[in-house]
């Protein structure tokens, strides 16, 4: 069977096809065909002017029409929750394509992640919080003693941090929440996704399994701020869509786990797309 989930974020849409097959036990198992990164953008529209572009529309549409696959399920997140004309898009996406696009709440974003079950293959001697960053929101996970215990989304992202739009309030407002909410008699690790954690982690060479400290974190912070955007795409051999956003993504990585006293963060290669995929694998079960 072969599924495909688009995530169609405030930096970029993932276009993720997975081929599922069963193991000898009857278990699903998933394999990625293909994982496609198309830098659309959009927040850099709707959070200054509200609204997508017409440049932007067209490439949402060009993007949907770009496979074709037997279940396909496409979602949005904080850009398209915040622009004005999401619901035209949306309409023109399923007329021209059939393709519904389906905008994610803040708690589903979470909820969606959380599909991936990482943690619950994990062992029960700590405690984990999924880190989601992406450009418009970043989504909280906590999972301890084998059980989802709290989970949030705050509108602290990449593009919003690069236009100035993130209050002192709102960082009070996510650090309040973690110190509340976060509590464990056991020592915490966290889990980290998005396109910036998975580019700092294949940087520093880490063996796949292996933690990234904090302290690694604070130091390509501080390596990556020194540089200007120009002298980051050149050095580092990043696409501007990459190099810009890079910096605040480790602000925010960095802060959650300061708050949090978390000294360690495992990047699996897991995403938004992931989640869909599993989603929407059990929803096709169910029609089976």
């Amino acid at each position: 069977m072969r599924l495909a989930a688009i995530d169609i974020g405030s930096n970029a849409a993932r276009l993720l096809i997975t081929e599922v097959s069963s193991t000898k036990e009857g278990r699903p198992q998933f394999n990625k065909l293909n994982l496609i990164r198309v830098p659309l953008r959009l927040g850099f529209d709707v959070f200054e002017n509200r609204e997508i572009s017409k440049p932007k529309r067209g490439m949402i549409l060009q993007t949907m029409k770009a496979y074709e696959v037997q279940f396909i399920k496409a979602c949005a997140t904080s850009a398209m929750r915040d622009a004005a004309n999401s619901e035209d898009i949306i309409r023109k996406v399923k007329l021209e394509t059939g393709i519904e696009i389906k905008i994610l709440s803040g708690d589903e974003e979470a909820n969606m992640i959380y599909e991936n079950h990482i943690a619950e293959n994990l062992d029960t001697e700590h405690s984990y919080l999924y880190i989601d960053v992406g450009g418009g929101s970043t989504e909280l996970t906590f999972f301890s003693e084998g059980k989802l215990k709290y989970k949030e989304s705050f509108n602290i992202g990449t593009i919003r941090l690069l236009k100035g739009q993130v209050t002192e309030k709102t960082w009070d407002e996510m650090k309040d929440h973690l110190k509340r909410n976060t509590k464990s008699n056991l020592p915490m690790i966290a889990i980290g996704s998005g396109g910036n954690i998975n580019k700092v982690f294949s940087m520093s060479k880490k063996k796949e399994g292996k933690p990234l400290p904090l302290e690694l974190l604070k130091d390509y912070y501080k390596e990556f701020s020194s540089f200007s955007l120009e002298e980051r795409m050149r050095v580092y051999k990043l696409r501007e869509d990459r190099a810009d956003v890079i910096v605040p993504a480790l602000q925010i990585y960095i802060n959650v786990m300061r708050w949090t006293d978390i000294q360690e963060i495992f990047v699996p290669k897991i995403g938004l797309a992931d989640g869909l995929i599993q989603s929407l694998y059990e929803e096709v079960m169910q029609l089976v």
